[in-house]
This record gives structure tokens, C-alpha cells and sequence, in this order.
């Protein structure tokens, strides 16, 4: 038998990543960094005095799909060329079901040795082509950000992944030339950070390397901004440093993670998945 996700598809633009909300719907879409160093005291700077959970690092090949695979799956694909697997733990514009996306199922894909990468698919921004379920709007972009924080971090929880996780923001493209736009998605964005951040969970983004994480990579105002860049580049290399598309000064010191190629259909053990590829240096959930 083999598992096999078809449900994908995308635009026909190859020069971007479709929704991770709805990375397997057609959605066309237009086309927290800290410096050398400062990653942890940035996690930490809306913390208590109370000392935080010390982060779980992963460094490898990681891989994303829509729907969380089988454990039957998890288990023949353990075989070391992918040691962390990206899930989706909620939000309103997340695409897929998850029907093995349990507290029971995190638990024994950690056992096995799986390191999970949480997503959220919060609202999405509002210069952004297609519908979305959730849409940042300006007079209540804080607001939004506070509550889609909070629910990702009460999701994370629910599956067992404990404060000191990373869970990591998928922004898809837009506009980031488009002043209004953009101010209203860093404002979500920060928004989403600090709710995190009281609860002393790290928090991450996904986005584009041309727009979406460029807008966090390259805002001047770095206040409140996740710590964590994930940046879609799909040049297929392997690599979170030779391909770094911003300053040489941010995330460094294991807060890099590079989404290098897409729609790559691969088998292993009798278990068929259309993956995407990562690089990975970055913190990941913290499970048991």
C-alpha cells in the first residue's frame, strides 16, 4: 500500500511557493530577525524572569507535506535522509485535514527520532490576490495577530509540544511595496510574536524570500519580530548560508531554515509523498 498526497496544486507562476495555507489549492499570489548573536535574548525579551525552556535545535534535511502522513509512513520514511517533518497545526487558512495530526501520533513520531516543525496559517494579508478564510485588515491587525497567537500556542500544547517550542508563521506572498499592506502585516505579525512570547514559546516565520520574508528580514523596525526566518528560495540547494538572501548578520547562530525545492515525489518503504525539501537550522517543537 502506498500513501500518496495529490492534492496539491498550484498556480502557474514556478518563481513562488503556492499557500502553505493552501499550498494544494490554486491561489495566485503576487510575486523575527535579530543580529549576530541575539536570537535567544530577542525569543526572550517579552519573557518573565522566569528562565525559559532551552531551545530544541535541529540541523539537517527536513521535509514539508500538506497532511501529516500515516505513522506507518513516518515510520519507513525514518530511514536518515530527512530527520524533522513540518506539520500544521491550525489556523484559519490552514488547507488540508489532518486526520493523523494527534497528541497520540506526535508522541510516537518523537519516539522514533522525528523532530516537527509546527505551522500556523494565520490570516493572510489583505493586498493578497485570491480569498482567504482570515484577512489581516489594519484597524484590527494587533488584535488578529494577539488571537492567532494565542490559538497556536493553545493548538501546540494540545499536541503535546511544550513551551520553549518554535512554532513557525506561514505568511504567503504580496505586495510588500505597498506601504498600508505591508505596515499591516508587520503589525499582525509582531502582534502574533508577543503572544507567543508571553506564554515562552519561540516563534518562527515562513514566507518568500523575494516578499513575504523579506518584509521581516529587511524591516527597519526589528522590534518584536520572530526570531526564526524560514525562506522559500527554490534553487535546490541544500544550504541555509551560501544562498542567504539578506544581511550576513541576521539569524545567525541556528535560526535559518531554507525551503529549496518543492513537488518532489519520492517513496520510501512502499510510502509514496509529494514533499517539499528544507534545509534546517533552526529550533523545532519540543516534544516529551
Amino acid at each position: 500500500m502506498s500513501d500518496e498526497t495529490t492534492s496539491r496544486r498550484r498556480s502557474g507562476k514556478p518563481s513562488h511557493r503556492q499557500s502553505h495555507k493552501r499550498r494544494y489549492i490554486a491561489w495566485t499570489a503576487v510575486g523575527a530577525a535579530v543580529l549576530a548573536g541575539a536570537g535567544v535574548a530577542a525569543q526572550n525579551s517579552l519573557a518573565t524572569t522566569t528562565a525559559w525552556p532551552s531551545a530544541k535545535v535541529y540541523t539537517g534535511r527536513a521535509f514539508d507535506t500538506c497532511t501529516a502522513p500515516s505513522l506507518s509512513a513516518m515510520k519507513a520514511w525514518n530511514t536518515g535522509f530527512y530527520g524533522a517533518a513540518a506539520v500544521y497545526i491550525g489556523g484559519k487558512n490552514r488547507g488540508c485535514a489532518q486526520p493523523n495530526l494527534t497528541a497520540s501520533w506526535v508522541k510516537s513520531v518523537n519516539t522514533l527520532g522525528w523532530k516537527l516543525v509546527p505551522l500556523y496559517v494565520g490570516a493572510q494579508p489583505p493586498c493578497q490576490s485570491g480569498s482567504s478564510p482570515e484577512v489581516i485588515t489594519a484597524s484590527t491587525a494587533a488584535s488578529q495577530g494577539a488571537a492567532d497567537g494565542a490559538d497556536a500556542v493553545a493548538k501546540a500544547a494540545a499536541l503535546g509540544m511544550k513551551p520553549g517550542s518554535a512554532l513557525y508563521l506561514d505568511m504567503e506572498a504580496y505586495d510588500i511595496t505597498n506601504t498600508a499592506c505591508n505596515d499591516a502585516v508587520l503589525t499582525y505579525v509582531r502582534a502574533w510574536h508577543k503572544a507567543l512570547a508571553a506564554k515562552q514559546y519561540r516563534s518562527g516565520f515562513y514566507g518568500f524570500s523575494s516578499s513575504s520574508a523579506k518584509a521581516i528580514a529587511t524591516a527597519t523596525d526589528r522590534t518584536n519580530l520572530p526570531g526564526n526566518l524560514w525562506y522559500a528560495k527554490w534553487d535546490k540547494v541544500n544550504t541555509t548560508t551560501s544562498d542567504w538572501p539578506y544581511a550576513s548578520t541576521l539569524y545567525t547562530g541556528h535560526h535559518r531554515a531554507h525551503q529549496y525545492m518543492v513537488n518532489s515525489k519520492e517513496s520510501r518503504g512502499g510510502h509514496t509523498i509529494t514533499v517539499d525539501r528544507d534545509a534546517w537550522d533552526a529550533p523545532v517543537a519540543i516534544v516529551g
